[in-house]
């Protein structure tokens, strides 16, 4: 991978280092995945990732015994199939529990429900008393807009009607997820808002992608050097969008960045690298939100590349923006007790 240091992007514009200890998380990665997504290696990333993704069994989730762990089967939309909700909470807590509905990364191409699972499980449903929900959503290509959104919000729609059973706070529910998780988790906030629920106390958006443009500063000046750069911001939102791609009267819950009326929405934690593509589209959904009159924690971490505590989980910088995560979860579910 090039290095920001090198000193232009492909751009010619500078482009911020990377954080030393984050850039040498990139060492170890394959050569293939540091290569832009483009529709020729599309179809063999997706294979790729689906034998290389970890997919722990119930068994496994439930850490001998730590966690509650059950795969649930809901109705999907209507005219779709049935959608798959991964659903976890410490072992031996009574009472309703407050909820994160969260939705996984991958560019709205890959990733599974169950991957993400053991880390939430571990660092905020056992710490905060918290139960989580992964839900299974339909990958792009093979489904487009609306199909995973429409997912993310039928199991949404089914958790809150069946929280009583499934031991929820139906009034205490954030959502929550990273890069193509980020963004359908701000759709849902806005679905939430214009559509009359369920009621959200929180949105947490992990570096989102927002903004199918792809035409900011920063994905310009990332190009070529992100681990998400432009021309993967293409193809992924290409895929997802089809023949919407694009197209001016897109709706803001395909892409939240076009959305011109921020204000009514819950709280939001949304955090991105200074040194990746997806930084300004980010920031700027921050500032509309502020503009609107809404709350808004923004953190913007020097040095970090798209998915950098993910690749570089040990680094200092990776180690504090999970400690910032937990924090504001924390005192959003205090606030809403």
């Amino acid at each position: 991978m090039p290095s920001p240091k090198a000193g232009r992007a492909s751009t010619g514009w500078h482009a911020p280092p990377f954080a030393p200890e984050l850039a040498a998380g990139l060492s170890g990665l394959a050569e293939g995945a540091r290569e832009p997504l483009t529709w020729q290696n599309l179809a063999e990333r997706q294979e790729r990732d689906a034998v290389a993704r970890p997919r722990p069994t119930v068994r496994e989730l439930r850490a001998e015994g730590r966690f509650e762990v059950e795969e649930l089967c809901v109705p999907g939309p209507p005219g779709g199939p049935e959608v798959t909700l991964v659903s976890g909470r410490p072992a031996g807590i009574a009472g309703p529990l407050p909820l994160l509905y969260y939705m996984h990364g991958g560019g709205m191409i890959t990733g599974n429900a169950w991957s993400v699972l053991p880390r939430l499980l571990r660092e905020w449903a056992l710490p905060l008393e918290l139960a989580v929900v992964s839900v299974k959503y339909r990958l792009a290509p093979g489904a487009q807009y609306p199909a995973a959104l429409d997912d993310c919000r039928a199991g949404l729609a089914w958790v809150a009607a069946h929280a009583a059973g499934l031991g929820i706070d139906a009034e205490r529910v954030v959502v929550g997820g990273k890069s193509a998780g980020g963004g359908l988790a701000a759709a849902l906030a806005l679905l939430a808002r214009d559509r009359g629920g369920p009621p959200l106390i929180g949105q947490l958006l992990l570096y989102p992608m927002l903004d199918d443009r792809n035409d900011t500063f920063s994905s310009h000046q990332m190009a070529g050097i992100d681990l998400w750069d432009r021309t993967s911001n293409a193809t992924a939102w290409q895929a997802a969008l089809g023949g919407r791609y694009g197209a001016a009267d897109l709706p803001p819950y395909a892409a939240p960045a076009r959305a011109t009326d921020l204000s009514g929405l819950p709280p939001a934690y949304i955090e991105v690298g200074s040194a990746e593509t997806l930084r300004d589209e980010d920031v700027g959904y921050a500032q509309a939100i502020w503009r609107a009159g809404g709350q808004a924690e923004l953190h913007v971490w020097p040095g970090a590349f798209h998915g950098f505590d993910t690749f570089a989980p040990g680094a200092a910088l990776s180690q504090d923006a999970r400690d910032a995560r937990t924090r504001w979860l924390r005192r959003i579910l205090t606030q809403t007790r």
